[in-house]
Parts: C-alpha cells; sequence; structure tokens
C-alpha cells in the first residue's frame, strides 16, 4: 500500500474512473492525433507500395477501411467504455477470472511490448542519419551494428520515462507534437510530388498509375495486395484497440461516448494522409534507385525535409510508442496488482526498447499488427456478449466475479476455439490472415453464448449437487 501512495500518478487501475478525472473531446483528438500520425507511418506507406497496389485500390480502400474503424471505436467500444468506465483488464478480470485473465494479460501486453518496439526502431532509424551509422535493410530480422543497439535502448528508455506518468502526461505529449507532425507529414507528400515533377492536381491521378501505385508484381518476399487487402488492413490494423476491446482503457475517461470520433483525427490524417505521403517518398525512392528497396524511416524523412524530417520521425515514434507502453504497462499490472503502474511501465518500457533493437518486426509490420488484432479479437467479442447480450439469454454477466470462479472456462475455450479456427483458415485454408479476423469475431460471439449455457448451468448443478450432499 505504501508503493501505491508514493506513486506520481493515480490511473484508477482497479476501480471506476470517477467524474472528477473525466477528459473533454480535445484530449481524444490530440492522442489519437499523436497516436495515428506516427512514425510508423512511414513505415507502413512503403510497404503498400513493396506489395504492388493500385492507385484506386489503396486510395478508395483507405477511406472505407478507415470509416470502418471509427465506427468500430464509436459503436463496439467506446458505449461500454464510459458506461462501466473500467480498463479492459479489470473488466476481463469480472468476465474471465483471475487465472484467465493472466493469460491474456500476458499475451496482451506481450503484443503492445513488440508493437512499441517497433515504434522504437522507428525513431532509431532518424538517429542514425543523424549520426550516420549502418542500418537495417527491408529483410533484416537482427540489428547490423553496435551503433543501432545503443541508439534503440536510449530511444527505448526515453519514451519508456513518459508512458510511466501516465494517460494525461501521455495527451499532453500528443497534443503538442501533434499538429506539427500533421504539417511535416503533408510537406512530406507534396515534396515528394513536387520531385516526380507533379506540381498540379490535375497531373495527381495520371502520376499515382504510373510511376507511385502501379498494381504491378510485388517485391521479393511481399504479398499482392488489392482493394480488400487494404480496406481490411486498414479497419483490423487497430482491431485490438476498438473490436478487440483494448481502448476501454482510453475511453473510459471520455465524458461522452461519442467523443470516440476523435479517432476519426487519427485515421483520416494519419492511416490516410500519412500513408499516402510515405507511398508517395517510398516511390520516389525506388524511381530513383530501383535497387534502393531499403524501408527506411529516417532516411526518407531526411531526403524530403531534411533535419525537420528527423526530428519529425523521432517525435512520431513517441507518441506512438507512449500510449502503446502505457496500454502494455497496465497490462502487466493487472498481473501484478501489488506492484505500482509506474514501476510496471518503465519495467514495460525497457522491454520495448529491448524489441526495437530487433528490426524484423517493423520490417513486417503488415503481417505483425494483422496477427496481434487476429490473437485479441476473440475477448474483445466475449466482452461485447457479455456486456450487451448474455443477460438476454438468461445468462449471468461478470460470471467470475459472481461465482468467484478464476477461470471462466466459456471465455477461455472461446478464445483457444475461435483462435484454432482461424490458424486453421490462415494455414490450411490459405485464406490472408488479413481476411479472417471478421468471421472470427462471429464464431467467437457464438461460441461464447453457447459455451456460457453450458458452463454456467454445470457450475449450477455442481452447487446443487454441493448443498444436497452438506444437507445430507
Amino acid at each position: 500500500m505504501e508503493e501505491k501512495r508514493n506513486e506520481p500518478v493515480n490511473e484508477y487501475e482497479r476501480e471506476r474512473v470517477p467524474d472528477s478525472a473525466l477528459l473533454g473531446l480535445k484530449s481524444f483528438v490530440g492522442q489519437y492525433a499523436g497516436e495515428h500520425v506516427a512514425g510508423t507511418e512511414l513505415m507502413i506507406g512503403p510497404l503498400f507500395v513493396a506489395a504492388g497496389v493500385s492507385a484506386f485500390d489503396v486510395v478508395v480502400g483507405l477511406i472505407v477501411g478507415n470509416l470502418l474503424a471509427v465506427l468500430s471505436w464509436v459503436f463496439l467500444c467506446a458505449p461500454i467504455a464510459t458506461r462501466a468506465r473500467l480498463t479492459l483488464y479489470f473488466q476481463l478480470e469480472k468476465i474471465c477470472g483471475r487465472k484467465l485473465v493472466t493469460l491474456y494479460n500476458l499475451a496482451n501486453g506481450v503484443m503492445f511490448c513488440f508493437l512499441a518496439g517497433s515504434m522504437v526502431t522507428v525513431s532509431a532509424t532518424a538517429v542514425g542519419v543523424w549520426f550516420d551509422f549502418k542500418m537495417p535493410a527491408l529483410s533484416d530480422v537482427y540489428p547490423n551494428s553496435v551503433q543501432w543497439v545503443v541508439v534503440s535502448l536510449v530511444v527505448g528508455v526515453l519514451i519508456a520515462i513518459i508512458a510511466a506518468y501516465g494517460y494525461e502526461s501521455v495527451a499532453k505529449f500528443a497534443n503538442i507534437a501533434a499538429p506539427w507532425m500533421v504539417l511535416v507529414f503533408l510537406a512530406f507528400g507534396i515534396i515528394g510530388l513536387r520531385q516526380m515533377g507533379v506540381t498540379r492536381m490535375t497531373g495527381f491521378w495520371e502520376e499515382a498509375n504510373r510511376v507511385i501505385w502501379k498494381g504491378g508484381e510485388p517485391l521479393k518476399g511481399q504479398v499482392k495486395f488489392t482493394f480488400w487487402h487494404v480496406m481490411f488492413f486498414a479497419w483490423f490494423c487497430n482491431m485490438a484497440m476498438h473490436i478487440g476491446m483494448a481502448d476501454l482503457t482510453v475511453f473510459r475517461y471520455a465524458r461522452k461516448s461519442w467523443y470516440a470520433v476523435a479517432s476519426g483525427a487519427g485515421m483520416y490524417v494519419g492511416h490516410f494522409m500519412a500513408w499516402l505521403s510515405a507511398s508517395i517518398l517510398y516511390a520516389l525512392q525506388l524511381q530513383q534507385d530501383p535497387t534502393n528497396t531499403d524501408v527506411l524511416p529516417g532516411p526518407l524523412a531526411y531526403r524530403a525535409c531534411g533535419l525537420t524530417g528527423i526530428i519529425c520521425v523521432i517525435m512520431a515514434g513517441w507518441t506512438t510508442a507512449n500510449p502503446t507502453i502505457y496500454r502494455a504497462g497496465l497490462a502487466f499490472q493487472a498481473i501484478m496488482p501489488r506492484w505500482s503502474r509506474y514501476r510496471v511501465t518503465l519495467i514495460t518500457g525497457m522491454l520495448a526498447a529491448i524489441a526495437g533493437v530487433f528490426p524484423g518486426i517493423a520490417m513486417k509490420l503488415l503481417g505483425f499488427v494483422a496477427l496481434y488484432g487476429m490473437i485479441l479479437m476473440p475477448m474483445g467479442a466475449v466482452i461485447f456478449v457479455d456486456f450487451w447480450l448474455l443477460r438476454r439469454f438468461g445468462l449471468r454477466s461478470n460470471y467470475a466475479e459472481f461465482s468467484g470462479k478464476s477461470f471462466n472456462w466459456a471465455a477461455g475455450l472461446t478464445w483457444f476455439l475461435t483462435l484454432g479456427i482461424c490458424v486453421g483458415l490462415v494455414n490450411i485454408g490459405h485464406i490472408p490472415i488479413f481476411f479472417v479476423s471478421l468471421p472470427g469475431w462471429f464464431v467467437a460471439a457464438v461460441l461464447y453464448v453457447i459455451l456460457s449455457k453450458y458452463y454456467q448451468g454445470k457450475v449450477q448443478q455442481l452447487r446443487q449437487a454441493e448443498l444436497v450432499q452438506q444437507s445430507a
């Protein structure tokens, strides 16, 4: 308890957020713009070009996919967040029980660490331009220089310190950095087009089809992308946050559920404009030197905007990694509730820094975020069904809390069976990983209702049998 009193901030990890701590719309606009106008956009945009996508498929796919993502935050995640006002982890503990949620929190925290690590990688590429040392290529998995290791660790530690001071500090940092970063990303696209010779918007679409998103064969080792790949990627690259319900932790601070429209600031500025701008820079790089297939945000930004570009990439990596490490810290703190969230987040940041040393995560970012969303998606369906539907079937919601069970087998089997089905569709059915999570969510929802009906009835029968035995 002493450790809790000495913690710099109170994040209400195991209680409702009080009205006095609620935040306005501006905080969420800044946080989502800062988080999604990020250094990783300079990784994802080029990977679209490397995947051989066409201009129509990437532009229209991003418009539709990002709209679906915003609607998922508004109608699936935020209404539960503003009613329960609990972290994802504490709410799951009430549903799933302590032992099951520990498994989930471990998986969630580790995946968040890897994701934050890719953002550390991005910032390190900008520092690499500054100090001029060898950086990883598109195919590299392991670090290729001592300088890379040192810089990645230093950047990761600095990010962890900011994240450890809580959501309010994360939001403030994002609010300060986001407007400037948006302008720099816009400049990336404009400068890239001018260097290609496109000085008027009337020539943009022709040039886009000719040299940027040509719709040809992907680069070696990359998957060919169509409209459907782009749409589902834009929708599901943050699946863990909206459909997977991770952002219950964020929107529990929102005064109104409609504040989730703030996610649009991230989707259409970051996951539309910034991705397209980054694509343009990479296409320009390939046009100038077809043998240079490296996807390095730092050099891309430096060639476009010089020192301003380097600073933007460093800051962009920070604003994305900060809330990611914050979320990971809450996941691990839920496993070790006697430890302060401040200390756990610092340790989590160190793990993310170590992950950032390995560039393979960032270089395979499209596939990684699809895998990440798929792993955490079933529990999002469990939360949705438990909160809105279970009582309509005459069943108990928050069953672990009600029954005192530490492992809700209905939720556990839903998670394991859904993942098994999705993995089977990918490996046996040869369905791209980007496409399996949508049907997987409905599979999980149906499974949870059926298994809860059986499990809760079984537990009730056992209890009645125990009472009969005791009375006898």
